[in-house]
């Protein structure tokens, strides 16, 4: 399996997660939820009841309904990585876990329409929310990003996903200041202001720009995926756990903590995740981290079930406490999310 894939380059300036794994680690409309456990893809549940309500912060969800949910450009259903992953596919493998809350990050092969996500979170607001993707960097006449992160912020989205520099154009990435550019200005200028958070997904060497950028803006929310990707290349190297958890001194800045299938091992319990997850929360408090599946990419059919990642904080984490696990696993990603 090819850890912490994503969508595939387009004109929104991304990367696929199998060149961008390649590269940093070397190596529906009103859309119920009752009938989630019906899914043909739902994984057995555990035999052990779930101690607490999970808010899983991380999880793409696409539908094969194209003619509701059109691709963009260039996107067919041959680029889906299952054929199907609604969110009652998702709901029928997460709830047996304990997870009954979802941050929904877009798909890009949905470009910068963002409907199905928004419909999905407003059948349920009360349990879904979403992160979105707009251009930090328009070569087109695009709407103005603060203007589109506040759009978006109507319908449940309140976080915004960015990218480090290796997925930048080349023509934008001048030196080691690739975020200097009007856009990520505008971008961290709208998220202080308004409390939306701008999500990094990028590799623990572009983290001195973040840094950067976090002390023009201090007050920005700042949310660092999948712990950097550190671990990702089977190994985990000291000198960029130390980078992340420099990062700390930012207030705002928190740290999604999980794709434990894609980190160190790649196999549960995920024990050897443990000591980047007790540096993290040392450096951080776990009031700052939020726990995430990443889903699909936790694969029910290759072994990694969300029960496991779970139980990886909620069980074998035996330096926190019962109130820390909880803060991780519930609390965090539903204050940012919930109680605004």
């Amino acid at each position: 399996m090819n850890p912490i894939r994503d969508e595939k380059r387009t004109e929104l300036n991304t990367l696929s997660r199998r060149e961008w794994i390649t590269s940093v680690a070397a190596g529906a409309s009103a859309l119920g939820v009752a009938a989630c456990a019906q899914s043909s893809q739902a994984e057995k549940p555990s035999a052990a009841k779930p101690q607490t309500e999970v808010f899983d912060a991380h999880v793409h969800i696409w539908t094969p309904d194209t003619e509701n949910y059109p691709l963009a450009d260039g996107f067919t259903t041959d680029d889906f990585w299952i054929p199907s992953y609604t969110v009652e596919d998702l709901m029928a493998q997460a709830r047996p876990a304990g997870v009954t809350r979802v941050n929904f990050v877009q798909m890009t092969w949905y470009g910068l329409d963002h409907k199905y996500i928004l419909d999905v979170i407003a059948s349920d607001p009360e349990h879904f929310v979403g992160t979105g993707i707009i251009p930090a960097i328009r070569d087109v006449a695009l709407a103005d990003q603060g203007d589109t992160m506040l759009a978006l912020a109507k319908g449940g989205i309140y976080a915004f996903r960015v990218r480090g520099r290796g997925a930048q154009p080349p023509s934008c990435v001048v030196d080691s200041r690739w975020m200097d550019q009007p856009g990520y200005h505008t971008m961290f200028k709208t998220g202080d202001e308004h409390n939306l958070a701008l999500s990094f997904l990028m590799p623990a060497r572009d983290l001195p720009e973040v840094d950067r950028m976090c002390t023009e803006y201090p007050d920005t929310p700042v949310i660092l995926d999948h712990f950097c990707l550190i671990g990702t290349g089977n190994r985990f190297d000291e000198d960029e756990i130390d980078a992340l958890c420099r990062m700390a001194r930012h207030h705002r800045v928190m740290v999604k903590m999980g794709a434990f299938y894609a980190l160190g091992s790649k196999q549960p319990p995920y024990l050897d995740v443990l000591p980047l997850i007790r540096r993290v929360v040392d450096a951080f408090g776990p009031e700052r981290c939020m726990w995430e599946s990443d889903a699909p990419l936790n694969r029910w059919d290759t072994g990694h079930v969300f029960e496991d990642s779970v139980a990886l904080v909620r069980d074998h984490a035996d330096f926190l406490s019962v109130s820390d696990r909880e803060q991780i696993l519930t609390k965090t990603a539903e204050n940012f999310f919930f109680n605004r």
